[in-house]
């Protein structure tokens, strides 16, 4: 088995398959992946999103690619109660995401996590309810005041389709990782797949805090001390209370969660850091296995995570 990495959808993609046919599985999943950012990008003006996201308040074409993806993102919001909710493109931009993560002004992973001072907004009554779908007719409306942003539920999709097209184009047990969003697919090497978790998906697997096995399916880690940039001397997060559209107060650092799809992982993870101290129950009520790490350092294992 052999590695290859490169940057893709904001993050570094990560495919892992026998080294004989690598160059075929990246080829696979690079379509894929390209696709899935020619589609929901928020920061590509010829994207299918930035396209829906400016014609808002109006009907607009919409593909059926893209129709599963927003589909998906409503969906994710109707399981976790809002938790997870794709409406707040324009909270996010607000708070400076508003280009590739690549041109922020990144903050240190070890920089401690603390709730910035930010002006209060008023009280967001779930505005993903308001986005009109009609998958049938391939038609959408959002209302004017709201812009999607699918980053929650895309980037582990991506991660499931990549890894499904390199496992048929090549036969053989493929693992893709995309911003430590990972995905499996056929037969793991000695039956099971081990993956390094840590805060940051660039951490060396030699520095990870602890790995764990799969055997299928997904594994997704989120957390609130990788991805922050600096805004006006502030360290601001990219997870979002939807209640508030400003970043959650922190009771979790990372969050990290197997399921069956890459994509389900990544949606109870970023719920759970959304849910702070009620994340646990959210968690064990669904039967789902879990590692949450508290910004006091506390490690909590759920429904058989090992260690």
């Amino acid at each position: 088995m052999a590695n290859v990495s490169w940057a893709a959808l904001g993050t570094t993609a990560v495919i892992r398959a026998p080294r004989a046919r690598l160059q075929v599985a990246q080829r696979a999943a690079s379509r894929v992946i390209e696709q899935i950012d020619r589609l929901a990008s928020r920061f590509r003006a010829d994207s299918e999103l930035s396209r829906i996201n400016e014609a808002a308040g109006d009907w607009t074409p919409i593909s059926p690619e893209l129709v599963e993806l927003v589909a998906l993102g409503l969906s994710a919001a109707e399981q976790t109660a809002g938790a997870v909710d794709p409406t707040l493109a324009t909270e996010l931009a607000g708070l400076g995401y508003d280009r590739d993560w690549k041109e922020l002004a990144a903050v240190d992973v070890g920089c401690p996590l603390t709730v910035p001072a930010l002006p209060a907004r008023g009280r967001r009554s779930e505005p993903w309810r308001s986005v009109d779908l009609q998958a049938d007719r391939g038609l959408i409306r959002l209302a004017p005041t709201i812009g999607l942003d699918l980053g929650a539920t895309a980037k582990g999709r991506a991660a499931d389709l990549a890894c499904g097209a390199a496992h048929r184009a090549t036969g053989d047990g493929v693992l893709v990782s995309l911003g430590g969003d990972v995905a499996v697919a056929g037969e793991a090497p000695d039956g099971e797949w081990s993956i390094g978790i840590a805060d940051d998906h660039r951490t060396r697997p030699q520095d990870c805090e602890e790995a764990v096995t799969i055997r299928a399916g997904g594994l997704a880690t989120s957390s609130l001390a990788a991805r922050r940039w600096w805004r006006d001397g502030e360290a601001v997060h990219h997870v979002l209370d939807p209640r508030t559209g400003l970043p959650v107060t922190p009771h979790w650092r990372t969050v990290s969660v197997t399921a069956g799809s890459c994509a389900e992982a990544n949606v109870a993870a970023t719920a759970a850091l959304v849910l702070g101290d009620r994340a646990r129950s959210w968690l064990e009520d669904r039967g789902l296995a879990a590692r949450l790490v508290g910004v006091n350092g506390e490690t909590v294992r759920l429904g058989g995570w090992p260690g």
